[in-house]
């Protein structure tokens, strides 16, 4: 579906952005398919607990881990992740602990992080300095939903000055002219928004999320991850067919709310080795 005067070979803007993740990405893309992004709230249940279902996610291959900065009213998650920020918040999680740990992460693990959070943590703490703490805790990059890239020139260009990738949001509901607009502002690769709504829920795996994907890939080259309600094998062979990435977050949550370690290596055994 395209404006009036467009075509599908419409030139794809020149990505600006750093070659650190983009070059791991096409390096894991040699021998894997789809590539696997993960999702931990920092500090829930614990600290502790994060360590340890990170190691699971590290043994089952994963390439890349949000680490989420908890915050009060996230906006782009479901009720497991709102329920997990409010827990941290209350147990005193800090952002100061949040960049601590994933240091301690990136020394321990070999895939990459990136911090996942919302705009007044970054407000806050001033762009310039959560982008130099990102970069010394050595995060890849950053994905902050609620910032419009009207209004984030100034983060992204200090981010792309320090090798780090700000993640930007496709979605269903945007126009063609959106996504040309959305790819040019685009760093590392693409987080495709499955469906509408917010995270959790079950996403069809339909000819309409195909369309929509082939959408997006008319106006960047970067990789698509693919996220939103990804939660069986069925999920990951169709992004396998059509994205880069699959983005596993809230299944992977509740595995471990049920049965924490156990639960969490069968839910990736069942997921990943089928």
């Amino acid at each position: 579906m395209m404006r009036n005067g467009e075509s599908s070979s419409a030139k794809k803007p020149r990505s600006m952005v750093p070659k650190v993740l983009n070059e791991y990405i096409a390096e894991r893309k040699k021998t894997k398919s789809p590539l696997v992004m993960t999702h931990v709230v920092c500090g829930y249940p614990s600290f502790e607990d994060n360590l340890k279902a990170l190691k699971i996610m590290q043994d089952f291959d994963v390439d890349i881990v949000e680490l989420q900065f908890p915050f009060s009213e996230p906006s782009a998650d479901g009720p497991t992740f709102v329920r997990a920020n409010q827990i941290a918040i209350e147990q005193g999680v800090r952002v100061e602990d949040c960049f601590e740990f994933m240091r301690e992460v990136n020394d321990q693990f070999s895939f990459k992080t990136l911090m996942m959070g919302y705009y007044n943590t970054v407000f806050k703490m001033g762009e310039m300095e959560f982008l130099d703490r990102l970069q010394h805790a050595g995060g890849a990059g950053f994905i902050v939903p609620d910032l419009p890239i009207e209004e984030a020139d100034t983060l992204f260009d200090g981010a792309r000055q320090r090798s780090l990738s700000p993640i930007v949001l496709m979605t269903p509901t945007n126009r063609d002219a959106r996504l040309k607009e959305l790819a040019a502002a685009a760093g590392g690769f693409v987080y495709a928004v499955a469906r509408k709504g917010v995270t959790g829920a079950a996403t069809s795996m339909s000819d309409e999320l195909t369309g929509f994907l082939q959408r997006c890939k008319q106006y960047t080259d970067l990789p698509l991850a693919v996220g939103f309600g990804v939660s069986c094998p069925a999920d990951i062979k169709f992004i396998g067919n059509n994205a880069d990435i699959a983005i596993i977050g809230t299944a992977a949550l509740r595995a471990w709310e049920v049965g924490k370690e156990e639960a969490l290596k069968n839910f990736f055994s069942d997921l990943l080795t089928a």
